[in-house]
């Protein structure tokens, strides 16, 4: 089997990763661990601006 995209948004109401009931940490861990390399897409709504927003993912590097 093959990934061949990955969306995230959080839940409930499509919000920031980190701000819902997603275990991220877990989440972005396994996708490591199956050799992933390709883009992850976010479909979320922003609490304040896009930059801002995207300020989650610093800790996933």
């Amino acid at each position: 089997d093959k990934i061949g995209h990955l969306q995230i948004a959080d839940n409930p109401r499509r919000g920031e990763p980190g701000t819902g009931e997603i275990n991220y940490d877990f989440i972005f861990n396994v996708i490591k661990q199956s050799g992933y390399d390709g883009w992850v897409g976010c479909e979320y709504k922003p609490l304040t601006t896009t930059e801002a927003g995207l300020s989650w993912i610093n800790q996933y590097r």
